[in-house]
Formats: structure tokens, C-alpha cells, sequence
């Protein structure tokens, strides 16, 4: 006999989205179980008896559980859908599979961005708890102190909040230009964090771009093309 299992998680581990991301839907009313719509968030299910249904399509499991690797090209928002019908990640990912992003890049970050169907593996690669690697290569504009290193290193407040330390590194410092380019790592996933980070030191971002997440990495794989993991 199956056990129950929250909705939510029964939700995100069949391709709707991340937990947190199903917790909305749930609240927005915009999920049924056997009819009828539910809008608590401790609502349990059993897989094998409820019919669990999301804009009013049947919720079930997914053929297969994939992973995708995106070189996410700037001018792409990461999200599922847009309200303001801007290009999406969704625009460059045709697959038959239900994905959804593994996090967020802003519309203005390059880089390295995971999708997949599976709930499970979502919640895992996005809590904090996990303390999943994040890569940057960033260019600001001015040649950075030692001392700007340091802070950056140690940590330093974002608006309200104290960044934990960070791997910082010079990769190359451009004089004629009157640019450098860093190596930052962090394992956090605040709102635009490397940008603010750099805005703390008084240093603007030219350009950001994320390399690697944990030990993945977008080197060879082209802006705007994908492959499956």
C-alpha cells in the first residue's frame, strides 16, 4: 500500500516544479485532488488512489527523468513562463519531457544552467543545506585592491543580509582597459547576490558569467545550445 506523501513533493517529483514553486501553486488554488481544489499546504495524497490535477490537467509520472545542461545566453529570463512575454530558457530547451530551471540566472547572467523534471533532485541542488558550488567569472570595471579581495572573501552585506565567505581570485587585471576579471565561488543563491556583492565593494559589474555549478561545466558547450547529463 503506497504511503501518503504531501503534495507538493508528490507535485514537484512529477515535473510541475520545485517544491517551493508547487507551495504557490497549491496556495494559488490552481491544484485539485479528486475534484476537488485544495489550498492547504499540509494536504497529503496517496499516489496510487488520489487523481491529482494541475490547471486541470491529470498530474502523472513522467516517461523518463532527465537532466539538462544550458549555456544560458544573456537577454533569456529563467523561468518557465513570462508574464511580460520576454524570451525564456523554455525557448531554447525543446524537449517532450516537462522541465523547469534548477535555480535562477538574471536576464543579464551567461552561464551554466541545469533544468530537469525531477522534483526531487530540484530541492536538492537548490537548499542552502546542500552547499552546492556556484562559479562566476566576472569583469568589473577598475583594477580591484587586495583589500576589496579580502572583503569580498570574507563577506560583506548585501542589504540586510551577510554574505557567507566566498572563493575569490584575480584571473586577469587590464590596465589600457581599466578592467579586471575575477573568479568568484559561492554556494549561496541570493537574489542577483555576485552583482550586489560587487556593488558592497563600490565596483560595478561589466559583465558575469556562471562557468560551473558544482563540478559542471558549460567550457565546451556553445551560448545558447544544450546537452542532456
Amino acid at each position: 500500500m503506497d504511503e501518503e506523501i504531501r503534495l507538493q513533493k508528490y507535485l514537484a517529483n512529477h515535473g510541475i516544479g520545485s517544491r517551493r514553486t508547487c507551495e504557490k501553486y497549491i496556495l494559488a488554488g490552481e491544484v485539485q485532488v479528486n475534484g476537488k481544489t485544495i489550498t492547504e499546504l499540509g494536504t497529503k495524497v496517496i499516489p496510487s488512489k488520489d487523481i491529482v490535477t494541475y490547471h486541470g490537467k491529470k498530474v502523472e509520472n513522467e516517461e523518463k527523468k532527465v537532466y539538462i545542461l544550458l549555456n544560458k545566453p544573456i537577454g533569456y529570463v529563467t523561468t518557465a513562463k513570462d508574464q511580460y512575454n520576454r524570451d525564456t530558457v523554455m525557448d531554447l530547451v525543446k524537449v517532450k519531457e516537462r522541465v523547469v530551471p534548477v535555480g535562477r540566472l538574471d536576464m543579464y547572467t551567461s552561464g551554466a544552467l541545469i533544468l530537469t523534471n525531477d522534483g526531487d533532485f530540484v530541492y536538492e541542488w537548490t537548499h542552502p543545506k546542500h552547499e552546492i558550488e556556484k562559479t562566476y567569472n566576472v569583469t568589473i570595471k577598475g583594477i580591484i585592491t587586495q583589500e576589496e579581495i579580502e572583503q569580498l572573501r570574507k563577506g560583506v552585506d548585501i542589504g540586510g543580509y551577510v554574505t557567507r565567505p566566498a572563493k575569490v581570485k584575480i584571473l586577469k587585471t587590464d590596465t589600457e582597459n581599466n578592467i579586471t576579471r575575477l573568479e568568484i565561488i559561492i554556494h549561496e543563491g541570493k537574489n542577483r547576490q555576485i552583482r550586489r556583492m560587487c556593488q558592497a565593494i563600490n565596483r560595478k559589474v561589466l559583465a558575469l558569467h556562471r562557468s560551473k555549478i558544482g563540478n559542471i561545466s558549460v567550457k565546451d558547450l556553445p551560448l545558447g545550445k544544450w546537452r542532456y547529463l
